[in-house]
Order: C-alpha cells, then structure tokens, then sequence
C-alpha cells in the first residue's frame, strides 16, 4: 500500500470515527447520568436521517439542517418523558426493557410510515465537494467530521465543566438522591441530557449519511450497536472515552476493507469488545466503581 493510499484511508477512517464518536456520546450521557443503556438511541440517528429526507424536499440546506438537529431533540426528548420518566422509580431492568420497546417502535414506525425501501439521502451541495490535498482527494465532509467531532467534543465538556447546568449533571451522576434532596430538578437535568444526546446524534447522522446516502429503517441498528461498543470500549460513562472508542473503531474498520477484509469489519467491533472486557472491563477510560455498603 503506498502512501497516498494510506493516508487516503486513515483519512475515511477518520472520519467514520469521528461520526461513530458523536454518536456514542449520547449514549455514555445517559448512562453517566440515569446508568441506562439507550437502545433507542441508533433508531433516533435513524429517524434523523428520515428528518432531512424531508426537509429537503421542501427547504434549502442550510435551512433543513436546523430543522432536522431541531426534531431529533424534540424526539428525543419526548422518548424520555413518555418512556423513561414514568419509570424512574422502577428497577432498572424495566427501564431497558422500556428502551428495547421504543427501539422496536421507532423501527416499525418508520417502516409503516416509509417503507423498508432504502431512500435516497439528499446531496448536500457543499458537503459533498471535492478536494484534493497532495494526491488525496476526498469530500469537505470527509476533511470536516473529525473537526466538527473536536469542536463539539470540546464545547460539551467546556459545558458541563463550567455551567450551571453541567454541575447539576455532575451531581446527578455521583448520587442521584443526594442531587434531589439539594435542589437540583432532576426531571430537568434528565431531559437536559436526552437533549444533548439526541443533538449530536442529528449531527452524527448528517455526516454519516451524507457519505452513505441512503436510509432505510434498520439503518440505525448497526452503527447504533457499534457506537455503544465505542461507549464500551472508551469506558462508558467518559466523554473522551467514547470519542477514543468511536475513532478506533472507524479506523479499524476501514483498515481491514482497504486490505480486503470487508467481510470481516463487522465482526472487528465484536471482537475488539470481547477482548477489551476480557482484559479491561472498565474500558480505557472507565474507573472502578465500588458498591456502596
């Protein structure tokens, strides 16, 4: 493989990652924050997809985009209060349960109401320009996602470092009950995060399907999996370790297709996880956690 080629494909890899990491903040959000797995959360990337199909149709791009980041919140959002919040107080077990169920819903919703057909994602004119840097030609949204991921990555943590929403979070993190008795509006803070989540899986999903360009309603379940085994391998709960475990991801996939083992790039995920709880089950960033007596 020459060089070009190389950095050609850690490029695209790249870029995938950056995607796979925006994607797999939302779900170590929730988890940090109510120790619940979001199944939902790759069928609300799904939907977003769905939501700039739309748009398009009748907006230009630059006013679809707002509207679609815009929905995927409402959306999200609206998950939380309808099928999380009733069972705050129920065991943990029927709140996964719940989000299986919602999961299931989004998927035949959107099959009911657009068929299993894959649509076609529209072209987002400016995304999709080509350029070339010293042999290596690529679309701006290849050159773009990493650059995008960072900047998001850096303003959510200047976010909950340093605002008065962000400590609430923090505080509802470590102790869920403690944060109640102090004030803190958990309902708020809860829905505060769905919020965030489902707004980096809008924009996950954008430079995600505008390199893929279809849609269809099992989109989501794949690369909704991968992400959360990105959450997994960073260490669920860290913020920079779904971003580490998003960019592993992308660029071990697209390496093994550059080498001809396309066949194999699903199963990569799979394994990379095994290994990484065989050897580290906290993941790379994730601290032990010790049950409080």
């Amino acid at each position: 493989m020459n060089t070009t080629l190389f950095l050609q494909q850690c490029l695209t890899g790249i870029s995938l990652g950056g995607a796979y990491a925006l994607i797999a903040i939302g779900y170590t959000l929730v988890y940090g924050i109510l120790r619940l797995i979001n199944f939902a959360h790759g069928d609300i990337f799904m939907m977003a997809g769905y939501f700039m199909i739309f748009a398009m149709a009748v907006f230009p791009w630059y006013v679809s985009i707002p509207i679609v980041l815009i929905a995927t919140v409402i959306l999200g959002v609206l998950i939380e209060r309808t099928a999380y919040k009733p069972l705050r107080s129920a065991p943990r077990m029927s709140v996964m349960i719940s989000a299986i169920g919602v999961s299931y819903l989004l998927q035949n919703l959107a099959t009911y109401l657009f068929t299993a057909l894959p649509k076609g994602y529209p072209e987002i004119p400016i995304l999709k320009k080509i350029y070339n840097f010293g042999g290596i030609s690529a679309s701006l949204v290849t050159f773009l996602t990493p650059v995008i991921t960072i900047v998001l990555v850096f303003l959510l943590l200047q976010l909950i470092g340093h605002t008065k929403v962000g400590m609430a979070m923090r505080a509802v993190s470590k102790d869920y009950e403690t944060a109640q008795l102090m004030g803190i509006r958990i309902d708020r803070t809860i829905s505060f995060t769905f919020a965030v989540g489902s707004l980096l899986a809008g924009v996950g999903s954008i430079l995600y399907f505008t390199d893929r360009m279809t849609v269809f309603p099992f989109s989501g379940s794949l690369p909704g999996l991968k992400c959360f085994v990105a959450a997994v391998i960073g260490g669920i709960g860290s913020i920079p370790g779904a971003v580490v475990g998003g960019f592993i991801l992308g660029i071990g996939e697209t390496v093994l297709v550059a080498m001809g083992y396309s066949t194999f790039s699903d199963a990569f995920t799979f394994i990379l996880l095994i290994i990484m709880l065989l050897i580290r089950p906290t993941g790379i960033f994730g601290e032990k956690v010790t049950d409080k007596v």
